[in-house]
């Protein structure tokens, strides 16, 4: 049976050349008005997400 990519996964996270995956730091929603600047600079930036997590994500994305 063919294998199909988990949709979910795809527009979750974001794989680069050398194989990391990236994704987005939660909470950027609404109710960031209260947060200091500090906080709302570091959500702007893309988390790579950590090395045991990696291998079963990218069984679900296995055509990205």
């Amino acid at each position: 049976m063919k294998q199909k990519t988990s949709k979910t996964v795809a527009k979750r996270m974001k794989m680069t050349k050398s194989g990391k995956l990236l994704k987005r730091k939660g909470g950027q929603g609404h109710f960031n008005s209260r947060e200091s600047g500090n906080t709302t600079r570091n959500k702007r930036r893309d988390l790579e997400v950590s090395g045991s997590y990696t291998r079963n994500i990218k069984q679900l994305m296995p055509h990205a």
